[in-house]
């Protein structure tokens, strides 16, 4: 089923999620006899509609389900701001025996025998070859695609089957994980793949990022001072999904070097605050610390949470008993995890 979506005012998310599955229920029965048979304009005028009150942006499908006969998939479509927003969707869904409800595309088992039309021409990924390159060290796979039907196409048909294909081969999370820079190539690159190897290629680089790791950073403040800063790697918003509340704790050490990063006691105080801060969040499992800087005495946590949850709560209760100074816990609604996008990887 082609995907759809039209421009309109987004409502209030709750109210809008609420509504939705009020008006499921209601239309499923017409929704049920349109898929039974084969109905695609029907069923873009009532799914699409339903789907466009929620967001303008969304964009949907019809699909086999994993663990139902039929899936509704409601996509935030690469967009990292609506990516919370449709796993609550998701979470919000009724049970249900025919149908589960999916908030991102997944990979195709049958990948290399889907076809579509792209411009009027068959487009199958049995016929796409990858040219593919993995930066060292680095958790991400260039890619440079071509089809047999790109030299005859323009610039965005060519990018619009390709990230189509992608989205096949290896599901819409996998992607925003582990692909880097995507090229829509006018001529077959050179040592090209089958396209249907890439999750091969993608599972071996995955498996060297399975344990957590941490990135250790150095740089200058605008005032030419020394700064350190450390950040989980690969850091990605599409690992939590739900995470939508940046919450930055700032806390001031009293002892600090001639650069101003901490030293002596405060760098006990300072390890021992993150410790139980991490035992905090990992016990409530609603948020997560994604990264910190230390420069001119102070240093900056940087924290992800579920913005359904209480997290800004506990975390104060945790911070009054910092005794180096006068901390402070700045909380705002962030899914795009825009605060921390120089650490994003």
């Amino acid at each position: 089923m082609r995907l759809f979506g039209r421009k309109s005012e987004p409502a209030d998310p709750a109210e809008a999620i609420t509504e939705f599955w009020t008006w499921w229920r209601e239309a499923r029965p017409e929704i049920d006899a349109g898929v039974e048979a084969g109905d695609a304009a029907r069923l873009d005028e009532l799914i699409g509609g339903a789907v466009t009150a929620l967001h303008p942006s969304l964009i949907w499908e019809i699909a086999s389900g994993l663990t139902a006969p039929h899936a509704l998939v409601v996509s935030a479509s690469g967009d990292p701001e609506l990516r919370s927003f449709v796993h609550r969707w998701a979470l919000a869904a009724p049970a249900d025996a025919e149908w589960e409800f999916l908030p991102s595309r997944q990979a195709d088992l049958q990948a290399a025998e889907f076809t579509a039309e792209v411009a009027g021409r068959p487009f199958g990924i049995d016929r796409m070859v990858l040219g593919l390159r993995v930066p060292p060290g680095t958790p991400r796979v260039d890619v440079s695609a071509f089809h047999p039907i790109f030299p005859d196409v323009d610039d965005e048909t060519r990018m619009e089957a390709t990230l189509l294909a992608l989205d096949r081969l290896l599901g819409e999370d996998e992607v925003a994980r582990w692909i880097g820079d995507i090229v829509a190539a006018e001529f077959e690159p050179i040592d090209a793949i089958p396209a249907i190897h890439l999750p091969a290629v993608v599972a071996d680089v995955a498996d060297g990022f399975r344990d957590e790791q941490w990135a250790l950073l150095e740089g200058q403040t605008a005032g030419g001072r020394r700064l350190t800063a450390a950040a989980r790697y690969p850091l990605r918003p599409v690992d939590h999904p739900l995470f939508d509340q940046h919450i930055g704790i700032t806390l001031p050490y009293g002892y600090a070097d001639e650069d101003g990063l901490p030293a002596g006691a405060s760098v006990d105080a300072l390890r021992d605050f993150e410790e139980r801060l991490a035992r905090r969040l990992g016990a409530g499992g609603s948020a997560v610390l994604v990264a910190h800087l230390s420069a001119e005495g102070t240093r900056v946590l940087h924290v992800y949470a579920d913005s359904a949850g209480d997290v800004v709560r506990e975390i104060e209760e945790l911070v009054s008993g910092w005794g180096e100074g006068r901390a402070r816990i700045d909380a705002e609604s962030d899914p795009s995890w825009s605060a921390v996008a120089h650490f994003l990887t």
